[in-house]
């Protein structure tokens, strides 16, 4: 089964957008993930195709309904492998993480529900048993952008996308910690020289600094990081 992502939104021209480039880009070409965006509008029932409304209560800007994003859900579900979670763009989802990327790149695929306006009815929420994710505590103009992060995290992941496997089990948050940094010539660049137990040739004392410098990254950068991987350890 081919793993793959449905977006529900008012802008399916948005997409592949970066998704169409590079390693998510040569995948989709090969057919290693599959993309579906859809229209929610084409669902609207009225000649102004309007799928928002005033919000109940009063207050600025517009809603998305609850029948119009319904019918979208549905229509996006029934096209959709059993067990693909829905999951809604929000900055007050739980955060992203890389943990939860493996399990929705280890499933069959995503649908994807991309808010705009002041967002959608809490009623669909609930109603259709959307899971809510955040891709950080900002916002942005719509969850187009927020969709394609999640997307390509998890495509980037599937089997035979990157070429080479070794290199995501050193990547940041696989092993609790930020990376470590990384080297490349020329030898020495603006008076900056690459430290010399890279090029000592010594993988164990290689494999000791960089472990110290994640471990030291994590600590300076990622502090509940930090504190989480040394429960972990204990």
């Amino acid at each position: 089964m081919t793993w793959r992502a449905t977006v529900l939104t008012l802008y399916p021209e948005m997409f592949p957008g970066v998704l169409g480039l590079s390693l998510a880009g040569k995948a989709l070409g090969e057919g290693k993930w599959e993309l579906a965006p859809i229209d929610i509008r084409s669902f609207a029932t009225d000649k102004h195709r309007s799928v928002d409304d005033t919000p109940a209560g009063g207050g600025a800007g517009m809603v998305m309904r609850a029948d119009m994003a319904a019918a979208a859900i549905d229509a996006g579900r029934a096209d959709a492998a059993p067990g693909t979670p829905t999951l809604y763009m929000s900055p007050r989802g739980k955060p992203l993480t890389q943990n939860r990327t493996r399990e929705l790149a280890e499933g069959p695929g995503v649908l994807v529900l991309c808010g705009r306006f002041e967002g959608v009815d809490e009623r669909v929420l609930e109603a259709r048993d959307i899971e809510e994710v955040s891709i950080g505590d900002y916002v942005l103009s719509g969850g187009e952008l927020a969709a394609q992060v999640l997307i390509d995290a998890c495509v980037r992941i599937l089997p035979g996308v990157t070429g080479n496997e070794v290199s995501l089990d050193e990547e940041s948050f696989s092993s609790g910690l930020l990376e470590y940094p990384h080297y490349t010539r020329p030898r020495e660049w603006e008076g900056r020289a690459i430290p010399e137990v890279l090029l000592s040739g010594d993988h164990g004392k290689i494999a000791k600094w960089r472990r110290e410098k994640a471990e030291s990254l994590t600590k300076a950068r990622h502090p509940d990081l930090w504190q989480k991987h040394g429960k972990q350890k204990s």
